[in-house]
């Protein structure tokens, strides 16, 4: 919907008032004037776990500044520092650090040092000592709260959003080519009152128009009551990109003073699908097409191609293709449109990054009409792929519900024909179990508990293999 710095040498910028934060020496394990620097100096002056940091601005924005743009909800740089009707937490960082707001938005060192004095100015209110803020869990209600959300429910998804990140451990590529990674790790989390909000990952309505979907209403005032299609035919779907995160979209979207909404929002990481306005309703997405179409929001921003993920494409042309198919909207590229393509329009999205002829394959049946998520079951989300030529790609997934790992391997040819293909998990210091046989379009699920213990896996399909070393020593 919108689009989004240069380096500043830590060496200038204001540490935090004595009383608020210790200063810490800064870390020697990465060059001065890196990204990895400026998080592991923010991290040791605020006094906030590195790792959860990192984790933190991946969420946000894949650890992208677009160059001091701001997102669609107003949220600017690597940390997302929010300046809107939906939080002042980039004012609260400029008062914190005593950095003037111009630097804070552009500045890539600068704003993350505004994002750790802000989410330690979170875990003083909830009085975190010394001792507890070396406990990643214990920062849950801190970050839940850095999120901006408008509910409980919201809160609570972005907050697991963030800590499902910190299990699988990240493993960015900046714009510039720097490699920023954090450690695979499950921690033991303290939700406090956040613990009975409603679980918005597992929350489903009867009345969802698209099965697969999850609910979670809009703001009434932020689209119109109708009765489609009896008043109103349906004959578009425009693709949009949410220019922000899926759990501050859904946010953005329930915020009164957004004055917009989609239909549905799809997540990069696991192709997750929320319905958010009916689509009898006209939700307000597309200007001159709200009569007349359904709109769906990606996670991401259009200049990063890294949000649009395999899991986020399978997840979107399922859900097009079923509009499609319910309102009889014929599959191709004049009814099937971008949100540029909007007569009238003034926004970019989805951008030159989205792959419109990939997506249009998979729309019109041209590719696995599964995914991983879908076969391993609810809660799992992905942790590595390996592809196996052009046949297929073997998927490690992981639930931070149960410490369930879980293997798939997806077919990407020979697809309704029996063919033989494979997927094997193997826990450390159990028995490797395997699923393999002539399938018509996936092998697996293979499952198995692996809290304390690596794991190897990996699959075949075609004359193609993969096999994995020992990796992914989740541990608590």
């Amino acid at each position: 919907m919108l689009l989004a710095g240069s380096l500043l040498p830590l060496a200038h910028l204001a540490g935090p008032p004595a009383s608020t934060a210790p200063t810490a020496p800064p870390s020697q394990t990465a060059p001065a004037g890196t990204l990895d620097s400026a998080f592991a100096r923010a991290a040791a002056t605020y006094e906030v776990p590195r790792d959860l940091l990192v984790t933190l601005g991946y969420a946000e924005t894949h650890l992208d500044g677009h160059g001091g743009a701001p997102s669609a909800s107003g949220g600017y740089g690597v940390m997302h520092l929010v300046s809107s009707p939906a939080g002042r937490t980039l004012e609260r960082a400029a008062t914190l650090t005593r950095q003037p707001v111009a630097a804070l938005k552009a500045d890539d060192a600068a704003n993350i040092v505004g994002g750790a004095a802000v989410l330690r100015a979170y875990a003083d209110e909830l009085g975190l000592d010394a001792t507890a803020r070396k406990d990643p869990g214990k920062w849950y209600q801190a970050v839940a709260k850095y999120g901006n959300a408008s509910t409980p429910e919201v809160s609570r998804l972005y907050a697991d959003t963030v800590y499902e990140l910190l299990a699988k451990g990240v493993q960015a590529v900046t714009t510039g080519g720097e490699a920023v990674t954090t450690t695979a790790r499950t921690v033991q989390l303290d939700r406090g009152g956040y613990g009975t909000a409603r679980d918005l990952g597992t929350l489903a309505a009867a009345a969802v128009d698209y099965p697969s979907a999850r609910w979670v209403a809009a703001r009434s005032s932020n689209y119109a009551v109708s009765k489609r299609p009896s008043s109103n035919v349906i004959d578009r779907i425009v693709v949009h990109v949410t220019q922000g995160s899926y759990a501050g979209t859904i946010s953005w979207f329930q915020n009164p003073a957004s004055q917009v909404s989609s239909h549905y929002v799809v997540r990069s990481s696991d192709g997750a699908v929320t319905q958010m306005v009916r689509e009898k309703d006209r939700a307000w997405h597309a200007g001159n097409y709200n009569s007349r179409s359904v709109g769906i929001e990606h996670e991401g921003f259009v200049d990063n191609a890294s949000w649009f993920t395999d899991s986020m494409y399978r997840a979107s042309a399922a859900l097009t293709r079923s509009i499609a198919d319910r309102y009889g909207i014929p599959k191709d590229r004049a009814h099937i449109v971008g949100h540029n393509q909007v007569p009238g329009a003034t926004h970019t999205d989805p951008g030159p990054k989205w792959d419109w002829t990939r997506y249009m394959q998979l729309v019109n049946g041209g590719g696995n009409p599964n995914t991983p998520q879908s076969v391993c079951g609810k809660g799992y989300t992905l942790v590595d792929s390996a592809a196996l030529g052009s046949a297929g790609t073997v998927y490690l997934l992981y639930n931070t519900a149960n410490d369930n790992n879980c293997v798939a391997t997806m077919k990407n040819s020979s697809l309704g024909k029996a063919t033989a293909t494979t997927a094997y998990l193997e826990v450390q210091g159990q028995r490797r179990v395997t699923h393999s046989g002539n399938v018509t379009h996936y092998a697996g699920p293979v499952r198995g508990y692996a809290l304390d213990k690596c794991v190897k896996w990996g699959g075949k399909a075609g004359s193609f293999s993969y096999n994995s070393p020992f990796e992914y020593c989740i541990s608590t």
